[in-house]
C-alpha cells in the first residue's frame, strides 16, 4: 500500500531512540556529553512534566511537545519516543520469530484498570508522592532495567575481555569495578521486566493500554487527534488482515472500526492491507462524548484535573535509615537523613520531582550514586542516594545535574558545587583505630578536599602521646562529599561518616595558609 512508508519510518526513528536511550544508560566511560544527554530525554513525558511544574520553561516543556504531537498524528509517543514501547516491540518480534506465525485479535479495553492506574498514581501525586508515577512511568522503568541490569552484564562483559587481552599485553580495554549491588533492589527491575515481556510476548502493547499512565493520558488526546486510521467500509474487504498485526488488539474487524484511545500509531495495518480500505487522512468530525463500559470520558473535567495537579503543593517522607552491621561494634552508626546529589537543593524537592528513572546513577563515574531502599521512606524507593559505603562524590564532578530529565537534578556550576554543603561530618571517638589500638591512621584527612578534617595531636587526659594524631573536625569548611568515610578503614561502623543535610548549606572556604621559607643562598645550595 502506498501509506506503507510510515511504518518504515516509524520503525527508523524509534530504533534511533531505542539505542541513544540504551547507550545513555549504558554509557560507563561518560564518553558522550550531557547535552547529548539532555536531546533525548526532552522528550520523555513524566520527567518533563515533573520538571516543567516545578521549573515552568520552555526548557522543560517537552512532554507539551509530546501531546502536541498526539493531537496531530495520535499516540506516536508510544510506537517511536518510549524506549518501554520499542522494547515491548523487540519482545513482541521475538515471539513472532520463534512461534512463526503470530497473530493478534481484538480485545477488551478494560477501561477501569487503565483508569484507576491513573487515578491511582494522580492521588498520590496530590498527596505530594510520586511512588506511584515512579513504578508505572515507562521510561524510568527503561532507565532501571538498563542500569540495574544490563549494564552489570555489560561490565562484566568488558572485564572478561580485559582480563583476556592483558594476557596478550594488549590494553586498549581496562576493567571496571561494578559496585553497589543488592539483591533486594535488583528484584524490582527484574520483576518488572519479566511482566513485561510476558504481556508483550503474548498480548503486544497489553501493558501500554492497560498500566502505562502515560498511555492512558495520550489516548484521550489520541481520541480527537487530526489524523486517524480510518476503515473504508466500501473498499475494505473483510480479510482481517489489518486485526491480525494490530499489536494494540483496537481494530474491531467485525464493526470495522478503531478504538484510538489504544491505538499506537504502529501502522502496522497500513502495511498489509491488499486494497485500500484502510488508510490514515485527516479525522477530525463533531465531537462526541464517548462511553465505553460505562465510563464518560469527559476531556474538560480531565484537564481541570490535572490543572490541579500542577498547582498542588508535593511534600516528602523521610525514615531514620540504619547501616547494618555485619559484625558487633561498638558503636552503632544512625543516620537520620539521606545525602542528595549536588544541585537537588533539598531532600523535599528531590524526592519530589525525581522519577527514579536512574540515569544519573549511570551516568556517575565513580557510582557513588545508588538506588535507594528506605531512605526516603517506601514511597521513595529505588531513587538514587549518596552511598558513602560504595563511594564518595568527586570534588569537581557535576554529571548527574546535567543529565537529570526532570528538575530533581538542577545544573550546578563546579565553583558553587565546591561549597554545597551536602551534609555535615561526625566523628566517633570510640569507633577510631587512633584511640582503640593506638594506631597512627589519618586515612580521612589525607582524603578531605576541603580540609575540613585535619590532624592533631593525640591526647589522654593531659598527656600528649608523641607520634600519634587524632582527628579534628571542623564542620563549616565541610561539603559533605563522603571522602572521608569512604577513606576510613573500620568495620563495620565507621570511625567518621556524613549525616545529610535536610536542605544544602553553603561551606566556607578555607584559607590557605602560605608557608615563607628563607633561604640562606651563602650557606644553603640554590638549586
Amino acid at each position: 500500500m502506498k501509506l506503507a512508508y510510515l511504518k518504515k519510518i516509524r520503525t527508523t526513528v524509534s530504533i534511533i531512540i531505542f539505542i541513544s536511550m540504551t547507550v545513555l544508560f549504558l554509557d560507563y566511560g561518560n564518553i558522550f556529553s550531557p547535552y547529548y544527554t539532555n536531546y533525548f530525554t526532552y522528550l520523555q513525558f513524566v520527567p518533563s512534566l515533573i520538571k516543567f511544574i516545578w521549573l515552568a520553561g520552555i526548557a522543560s516543556a517537552g512532554f507539551i511537545f509530546v501531546l502536541l504531537l498526539t493531537i496531530i498524528f495520535g499516540r506516536v509517543y508510544c510506537s517511536s519516543i518510549c524506549p518501554l514501547g520499542t522494547l515491548q516491540d523487540i519482545f513482541s518480534y521475538v515471539h513472532k520469530k520463534i512461534k512463526k506465525r503470530k497473530y493478534f485479535k481484538l480485545t477488551e479495553p478494560n477501561n477501569w484498570l487503565r483508569y484507576s492506574f491513573l487515578l491511582l498514581a494522580a492521588g498520590f501525586l496530590i498527596f505530594g508522592s510520586l511512588f506511584i508515577i515512579n513504578l508505572l512511568d515507562p521510561y524510568s522503568n527503561f532507565g532501571r532495567i538498563v542500569t540495574q541490569l544490563f549494564k552489570p552484564a555489560l561490565l562484566l562483559l568488558n572485564n572478561t575481555a580485559a582480563f583476556m587481552l592483558n594476557k596478550f599485553n594488549l590494553y586498549s580495554i581496562y576493567p571496571v569495578e561494578i559496585k553497589g549491588s543488592n539483591l533486594f533492589l535488583l528484584s524490582v527491575p527484574i520483576l518488572l521486566l519479566i511482566i513485561i515481556f510476558w504481556m508483550s510476548f503474548t498480548s503486544g502493547r497489553l501493558f501500554c493500554n492497560t498500566v502505562c499512565p502515560v498511555g492512558t493520558i495520550l489516548g484521550l488526546f489520541s481520541r480527537s487527534s487530526i489524523f486517524k486510521i480510518k476503515i473504508d467500509k466500501e473498499k475494505c474487504i473483510s480479510c482481517n488482515l489489518c486485526e491480525r498485526v494490530c499489536k494494540s488488539g483496537c481494530i474491531d474487524k467485525k464493526n470495522k472500526a478503531v478504538d484510538f484511545s489504544r491505538c499506537v500509531s504502529c501502522y502496522n495495518c497500513l502495511t498489509v492491507c491488499p486494497t485500500e480500505g484502510i488508510n490514515y487522512s485527516f479525522g477530525l468530525k463533531k465531537k462526541e462524548v464517548t462511553t465505553e463500559s460505562g465510563i464518560d470520558i469527559k476531556k474538560r473535567e480531565f484537564v481541570i484535573a490535572i490543572a490541579g495537579l500542577l498547582f498542588t503543593p508535593v511534600s516528602s517522607i523521610l525514615a531514620q535509615t540504619k547501616i547494618k552491621a555485619r559484625n558487633p561494634s561498638k558503636v552503632p552508626i544512625f543516620k537520620k537523613s539521606p545525602i542528595t546529589p549536588p544541585g537537588s537543593i533539598s531532600i523535599e524537592q528531590f524526592t519530589s520531582r525525581c522519577t527514579a528513572c536512574n540515569l544519573c546513577i549511570s551516568a556517575c563515574p565513580v557510582q557513588v550514586l545508588q538506588p535507594s531502599f528506605l531512605d526516603y521512606g517506601i514511597l521513595g524507593i529505588m531513587k538514587p542516594r549518596m552511598d558513602y559505603q560504595t563511594s564518595y562524590c568527586n570534588f569537581d564532578c557535576i554529571i548527574c545535574s546535567q543529565v537529570c530529565p526532570s528538575g530533581a537534578i538542577l545544573p550546578i556550576k563546579p565553583e558553587k558545587k565546591r561549597l554545597t554543603q551536602l551534609g555535615k561530618v561526625t566523628f566517633i571517638k570510640d569507633n577510631c583505630i587512633v584511640f582503640t589500638e593506638k594506631t597512627d591512621c589519618g586515612a580521612c584527612a589525607e582524603h578531605c578536599p576541603t580540609k575540613a578534617v585535619t590532624m592533631v595531636p593525640y591526647e589522654e587526659g593531659t598527656k600528649k602521646i608523641e607520634n600519634l594524631r587524632m582527628p579534628e573536625v571542623q564542620n563549616e569548611y565541610c561539603i559533605g562529599c563522603g571522602a572521608c568515610e569512604y577513606a576510613c578503614p573500620v568495620m563495620p561502623y565507621k570511625a567518621i561518616y556524613v549525616e545529610g543535610n535536610l536542605v544544602h548549606q553553603t561551606a566556607k572556604k578555607k584559607e590557605e595558609k602560605k608557608i615563607e621559607e628563607k633561604i640562606n643562598y651563602k650557606e644553603d645550595f640554590p638549586f
